[in-house]
């Protein structure tokens, strides 16, 4: 039976990886590198540079692959999902068939496995199934909240982990005062009312490229909209995510 190991790398420092995922990194007969396409090349290239300086090139391969294209043609949203999964899945296979000789097989992943990431979900597709384990990484949320200094919540208080487009849809979630907000395709918090909301805000978190802006949302929202579309422009890609948090709350 195939091993696989899905190892949580943090936000792209590899200071970020633990003790754990360097010993299942180390261990590994074959490391599978996803490519986003050339305007994410630097997030191919950041793996790379975790594998040189970690793995024994003599022992373990690397193989790398292109990640399947979302259809953004599928008007449901769950079923172009799902889709874009058995797709990426079939990848994995095809990647991992053509190392026969790997039985323990490890992937990168971004961040933490378990939040806001679909490879468990995708590797549950796989046939036959492989022994799967988790190595859990630095998520962007703990990153932002170091680079801030700040705690994720009030004392003794809830907090709601969401998405950009829950937010802009649905509005503020109810019974929390603290909101992270994750996978944002850009200024969702502009459905909100601005009054007496701060905002700590962050791209790249965790990384050298890192951007940080905090304050009243109503006075530099338009600052963080303007700074992400300028390292958007000048990377090829941004990563950033951001809490909210009412003020007296």
């Amino acid at each position: 039976m195939i091993e696989l190991a899905l190892v949580g790398i943090g936000t792209g420092n590899p200071d970020h990886l633990t003790r754990q995922a360097m010993r299942t990194l180390a261990a590994a007969d074959l490391v599978m590198i996803p490519r986003k396409g050339d305007d994410k090349a630097d997030l191919a290239e950041l793996r790379r540079t975790i594998c040189a300086e970690l793995l024994d090139d003599t022992k373990t391969q690397l193989a790398e692959f292109d990640l399947p294209v979302r259809d953004a043609a599928t008007p449901d949203y769950r079923r172009r999902v799902d889709d874009w999964h058995d797709a990426i899945a079939a990848v994995w296979a095809r990647t991992i068939a053509a190392h026969p000789g790997a039985q323990r097989v490890a992937l990168l992943v971004w961040g933490d496995p378990a939040l806001y990431d679909s490879t468990l979900r995708i590797a549950a597709r796989l046939q036959p199934a492989p022994r799967i384990s988790v190595v859990p990484g630095i998520t962007s949320i703990q990153a932002l909240a170091a680079a801030h200094a700040i705690p994720l919540n009030e004392i003794g208080a809830p907090f709601v982990v969401t998405t950009g487009r829950r937010l802009r849809d649905e509005g503020w979630p109810a019974g929390v005062d603290t909101v992270v907000v994750m996978l944002d395709a850009g200024g969702a918090f502009e459905a909100l009312d601005a009054q007496g909301v701060e905002i700590w805000w962050g791209a790249y978190v965790g990384m050298a490229e890192q951007i940080t802006i905090a304050g009243p949302l109503a006075e530099v929202g338009p600052r963080i909209l303007a700074a992400r579309a300028e390292a958007r422009a000048h990377h090829g890609w941004v990563m950033d995510i951001y809490l909210l948090r009412r003020r007296g709350g």
